[in-house]
């Protein structure tokens, strides 16, 4: 019997230790694939994803950086986007911040190859400038139980710090329950000394991160803009969900309107990651949602995106686990036990 799903593909930081070799081991069929990105990072003097995925040691200050994340994360979650078995039929494509590129490759609104030039591009231009920075905090607690008042007090928090002098911060995803933020240092500092430490570890900063999804973005948009014509943008196969939350239907996107929110908008502007995954739910109800390697820490603000819309009636991390545990329907390809449920 058929299995429907969305098909979510991750952002940065989803390449760590436990990952590296994650080409090698669950994709030893796609090296032609990978080759083909290979050539692209030679024609920039950039070292090969393949050579990267098979290094002996993993190293934060290398694996971190934009232009050594991006194209890895990418090649790990379009390999796994092509891995599905054959029972489950794709209904739509989302990703989360850099996902987003991922998404258009695996919805074939961007070839692979265009795809790779596309991520490969906006990651080292993120590296060579990075523009401000990074920190995630959540506004609900552990138990997962939605908390507007204290979301709506924290974005108070921002918008106060962002209108004092010489400070810049703002939303930059909407990530289920946590809040990503970005801005300049006197920005982000501002906010580390105005919350109480949660959960033992937040606030906390994203290493090698950028000012992502925020006007500071804007000199990095414009130099995308200019590097990546529209030409390689075409019709999707799939219906995509963006930062909006808006569906580009298949046979009816405009390519120039596509080009400019992804290289626009989505650069320069905060990205709702719950949005997506609650319009996903609601428009497809899907009987699974996939989450592409590597790593599997977005399962976490894909199921709290669900409790807080209520989907299946699911309102706190209990339900969600009940359900779960039940019949499973979120999947994340990066845990070894749960790939098994959507492979050959």
């Amino acid at each position: 019997m058929t299995r429907t799903a969305v098909v979510i593909c991750p952002g940065r930081g989803t390449y760590n230790k436990p990952e590296l070799g994650y080409l090698h081991r669950h994709h030893g069929t796609r090296m032609e694939m990978f080759r083909g990105f290979d050539a692209i990072r030679a024609e920039a003097g950039q070292k090969s994803v393949t050579e990267l995925d098979s290094a002996s040691r993993f190293m934060v200050s290398t694996y971190s950086r934009g232009d050594v994340a991006s194209p890895l994360i990418y090649a790990a979650s379009l390999a796994d986007a092509q891995a599905l078995a054959e029972d489950i039929d794709v209904v739509a494509v989302t990703g989360n911040s850099m996902g987003w590129y991922i998404a258009l490759a695996a919805a074939g609104a961007l070839s692979p190859q265009d795809g790779f030039r596309v991520v490969n591009t906006m990651g080292t231009l993120m590296q060579e400038q990075l523009i401000g920075g990074q920190l995630v905090y959540p506004y609900i607690g552990e138990t997962w139980e939605n908390d507007p008042a204290r979301k709506a007090e924290l974005l108070a928090d921002v918008a106060r710090i962002n209108a004092a002098p010489d400070c810049d911060l703002a939303l930059s995803i909407d990530l289920g329950g946590m809040l990503v933020l970005a801005g300049n240092e006197a920005g982000l500092k501002a906010f580390e000394a105005s919350q109480p430490t949660v959960q033992e570890r937040f606030p906390m900063r994203l290493a090698n991160h950028a000012a992502f999804h925020t006007a500071l973005q804007t000199p990095v948009a414009a130099e995308g803009r200019a590097r990546l014509p529209v030409s390689l943008f075409t019709q999707p196969d799939l219906p995509l969900i963006d930062g909006r939350g808006k569906i580009w239907w298949p046979g009816a996107c405009d390519p120039q309107a596509l080009w400019d929110y992804t290289l626009g908008h989505q650069v320069t502007e905060s990205y709702d990651f719950t949005h997506a995954i609650q319009t996903a739910a609601r428009e497809f109800a899907p009987d699974l949602f996939i989450v592409t390697g590597p790593g599997a820490t977005l399962g976490g603000a894909v199921a709290q995106s669900l409790t807080l819309g209520n989907w299946r009636g699911m309102s706190d991390k209990a339900q969600f686990q009940a359900l779960q545990a039940e019949d499973p329907f979120l999947i994340s390809m990066g845990r070894d036990d749960q790939r098994a449920l959507v492979t050959p």
